[in-house]
């Protein structure tokens, strides 16, 4: 399937969804994404949490380009945790559709897609609280171990969206095999951003600007939103400069944390990254 051919199916897919029951339906609406671009959908148990994941891996001599979702639906208000943290819009799986290289993962949340009586360890602090905590980032790296034993010897590509992109750099702090680190919209210090929102902080997740200096020589962009009020260019900045050398921030003016970045992540893909072979 080409590209272009690819993008209509997927239109024509996703506009016979939303006049169904895709509109309310999450899970009906990321299978919609990804399937015409051969994405499958599948559960992986990773340490503490089953992920639900989707996937397409052609060509074993190839590298492996992980996604992660953002925070998903973690809140109903300011004071209100929702019960069920799916993403009404997964963006993170909008980028994963975006990509025609031959490898790409999606790595949905804990408790993201997958029902609650399949993870017995669900319990609305992983995604207030600690969705960034230990447990969390160990049972992701776990998942990106089980997608590479289908590519031996290759290295892996991280994307994180939002809240993804936290964990994207947490993950990759902790391997030796991470070729190259992207985020888009990435809450890159929770600290910061809480701070800036003046809601409660948490002390039971990792924070991605900790480790900044142990990611420094891994090829890196950020991407941040001109737009962006939830996650301001303030905060990609800072991380940056944290990394050093390696990293390079691109921001896109017009763009807020929600906008339609599968648009743009084409675009994105191209640019060359610093300290890369």
């Amino acid at each position: 399937m080409t590209r272009n051919s690819g993008l209509a199916a997927l239109a024509t897919l996703l506009a016979a969804c939303l006049m169904t029951a895709c509109a309310n339906d999450p899970n009906a609406h990321a299978d919609a994404m990804a399937q015409p671009v051969g994405l499958q959908r599948d559960q992986v148990q990773a340490g503490a949490f089953m992920l639900t994941t989707y996937s397409r891996i052609t060509r074993p001599d190839q590298a492996l380009t992980v996604y992660i979702e953002g925070d998903g639906l973690a809140w109903r208000n300011r004071n209100q945790p929702s019960d069920d943290p799916t993403p009404r819009r997964a963006l993170g799986l909008s980028l994963a559709v975006a990509d025609t290289a031959p490898n790409v993962v999606y790595l949905a949340r804990p408790c993201q897609f997958t029902p609650m009586s399949a993870n017995p360890r669900c319990a609305v602090t992983y995604w207030t609280d600690k969705r960034y905590a230990e447990e969390v980032v160990a049972s992701m790296s776990i998942a990106v171990t089980h997608y590479l034993h289908r590519l031996p010897g290759q290295r892996v590509n991280l994307v994180g969206y939002s809240g993804g992109g936290a964990l994207a750099v947490l993950i990759a702090a902790r391997r030796d095999d991470v070729a190259s680190l992207r985020t888009v919209a990435g809450n890159l210090d929770h600290v910061a951003v809480n701070r800036l929102h003046q809601v409660s902080p948490m002390p039971d997740s990792l924070n991605a600007i900790d480790v900044a200096r142990r990611v420094a020589a891994v090829p890196q962009l950020h991407v941040s939103g001109g737009a962006d009020k939830v996650v301001p260019t303030s905060v990609t900045r800072s991380f940056v400069a944290a990394v050093g050398a390696c990293a390079q921030l691109r921001v896109v003016d017009g763009m807020d944390h929600e906008s339609d970045w599968a648009g743009k992540w084409p675009e994105m893909l191209s640019i060359k990254l610093p300290c890369s072979w």
